[in-house]
């Protein structure tokens, strides 16, 4: 094979990066954050994409995805893309199988949109010229002095208008504790700001239900996660019986697990992660899916890889502006622009995803 457009080397590499402060969730907590990414060279060009995960994905991209890669042509993505599937069959496509498959197809898509020279919102089909965010953070390891101050910087300096906040603290072993800061969170933002909540499966059902009578005296619009996402018919019974709406997904692997989360009648919003389901191919085939079921979808974290396919969506939602990928992705490459009163503009001045892989600046944090 030969010419240009062929692709002739996969690199790729991980970096962990220590979070600002202790971090925490219902269900976990974290000191670092790694990323894996992910670089397809032709001759002249270079195409990126990236997930977050562990560092064993970046093996698995090595010795049994690249080598599917290498030789095709950077226009190609489809074909390269099942073959990968393909290849995940008896190693699992499930968890870093399909994280793994994500990154090699986000770079695949970036290349074939600069060998083009066109952006790759463009190439994708632009349905919009923004992404609407919300912000995301809100930890439950925070004191009410560090909740407040990011509040107030997504709402008075980056011009959000929804935000999102941890609570489910310890598996729900501290419900007071999680209305008590829901409530903080209302009086800081006003009522014109949306509020948004993420317990992350940490209630059971009687207990979400009757954090929700609270959440909805509180005006709360989203309720993200209130019982395990594996629960189907819990989050079913939740979402009959609260004013927010129920959303899940974010832990979604390949479409067939979104079919039966739309078909269940459980949620208000599907969630989505392209450095999780199956890469740019996979999700645009998760929205349309979704959008038979007459759902929205929500981009789940890692803004600067979700912002030029959600672009392309129809049924679009929004974007998580999530407080750690943000950090990492700003830092990590030139082009990386601020957020617009709370969106995400995509420029047509550029090729590709729009960004420069800063290698000087993430090498300190290389893993070996």
């Amino acid at each position: 094979m030969s010419g240009p457009d062929r692709i002739r080397q996969v690199e790729v590499s991980a970096y962990t990066v220590p979070t600002d402060a202790p971090e925490a969730d219902g269900t976990f907590s974290w000191s670092e954050t790694t990323m894996v990414l992910v670089q397809v060279h032709s001759d002249d060009l270079v195409g990126t994409g990236w997930t977050y995960g562990a560092g064993a994905t970046a093996a698995l991209v090595r010795e049994t995805l690249a080598p599917l890669v290498v030789g095709r042509s950077a226009l190609e993505v489809v074909g390269a893309w099942s073959a990968m599937v393909a290849r995940l069959r008896n190693i699992g496509r499930p968890g870093i199988g399909s994280m793994a498959l994500s990154a090699v197809d986000c770079a695949l898509w970036d290349l074939k949109a600069r060998a083009l020279g066109v952006p790759l919102h463009r190439l994708l089909g632009a349905a919009r010229s923004a992404v609407p965010l919300y912000g995301s953070g809100g930890f439950t390891s925070y004191d009410d002095d560090q909740l407040a101050c990011q509040l107030r910087r997504w709402t008075e300096g980056e011009g959000m208008s929804r935000v999102k906040i941890k609570i489910g603290e310890s598996w729900g072993g501290n419900e007071s504790r999680d209305l008590d800061r829901v409530r903080q969170a209302r009086q800081l933002i006003g009522d014109d700001v949306e509020l948004y909540v993420d317990a992350n499966g940490g209630y059971n059902v009687g207990q979400a239900v009757r954090v929700a009578s609270t959440l909805d005296a509180l005006d709360v619009g989203w309720f993200e996660e209130p019982v395990s996402s594996d629960d189907l018919d819990g989050l079913r019974s939740v979402r009959g019986r609260t004013r927010a709406d129920v959303a899940a997904g974010e832990y979604g692997y390949d479409l067939v697990y979104f079919q039966r989360l739309c078909s269940a009648g459980a949620l208000d919003c599907v969630q989505v992660d392209v450095s999780r389901c199956g890469g740019i191919t996979e999700l645009l085939r998760i929205a349309a899916v979704a959008a038979a079921y007459n759902l929205d979808i929500s981009g789940h974290c890692a803004p600067y890889l979700h912002a030029p396919v959600l672009a392309a969506v129809p049924n679009l939602r929004h974007l998580e502006w999530f407080h750690d990928h943000v950090r990492i992705e700003r830092q990590f490459f030139a082009g990386a622009t601020a957020p617009d009163h709370g969106s995400l503009a995509l420029s047509d001045d550029v090729v590709g995803n729009g960004l420069t892989w800063l290698p000087e600046v993430a090498e300190s944090f290389r893993v070996r």
